[in-house]
């Protein structure tokens, strides 16, 4: 059990890693930093998706770490 966890959890983070790489690279916090304000930007279609689907992933990559910190504490 605890092998299947984990390699789902390898297969999660490679995806999340992707997933996050795919995103606009304009539109994070440059703003905050000194960066150039380029004004309210909305995000559709394809990129939409990807910022839903890393969310997805992160939660499922939390929830997937805390079983597999629950099941190897029970079976120590």
């Amino acid at each position: 059990m605890l092998k299947i966890i984990n390699i789902a959890e390898i297969v999660i983070a490679i995806l999340l890693i992707i997933s996050i790489l795919l995103q606009n690279r304009g539109a994070g916090l440059s703003g905050a930093f000194g960066g150039g304000f380029e004004g309210y930007y909305t995000r559709r279609g394809f990129e939409r998706f990807l910022v839903y689907f890393s969310i997805a992933l992160s939660t499922a990559f939390i929830i997937l770490a805390i079983i597999n910190l629950i099941l190897s504490n029970k079976l120590s």
